[in-house]
């Protein structure tokens, strides 16, 4: 269909569409990458974080976390033993490290490998949360911490 112009009007009003997608994206565009990259690391650290402090009573690792490891998870490839030792040192200390943007891509890395093992080995019907802490840490591999960070503030990633 053609208006009194002869301009095709389906033409016109993609052509509209079009311009209010690159707006919009134009306009997304211009959110420094600080932002995202400050919730990236933040909400992961959180619940890493918070899933820390269940596994210890006073500065010893609880009763119940030795239970877990032992009976609940179970590993294949390590003592249960070792491995609650390993989780809560590497989930107090990642979470820190990743929260203040200090050694970020190995944070993320460290978690991410924790996250792939948590998914195989003990919660894998849980792999939509498992996914979504898994791109969070794949996007600060690749991308680092941005500026509100240890690691730019000591010139460690840029």
């Amino acid at each position: 269909m053609t208006d009194y112009t002869g301009t095709n009007m389906s033409q016109t009003k993609g052509d509209a569409i079009r311009r209010t997608f690159r707006s919009v994206n134009a306009l997304a565009g211009r959110l420094p990458w600080s932002v995202p990259a400050l919730l990236a690391r933040l909400i992961p650290a959180a619940v890493f974080w918070a899933s820390a402090r269940t596994k210890v009573d006073g500065f010893a690792i609880a009763d119940g976390t030795w239970w877990l490891f032992e009976n609940e998870y179970a590993l294949p490839i390590i003592p249960s033993a070792l491995a609650a030792v390993m989780a809560t040192l590497a989930e107090h200390i990642f979470a820190v490290t990743l929260a203040l943007g200090f050694a970020t891509r190995l944070s993320a890395a460290a978690l991410l490998g924790m996250t792939l093992v948590i998914q195989v080995f003990v919660y894998p019907d849980a792999w939509i949360t498992h996914g979504l802490w898994a791109a969070c840490f794949l996007v600060l591999i690749a991308k680092g911490p941005g500026a509100i960070s240890l690691d730019r503030v000591l010139r460690l990633d840029d």
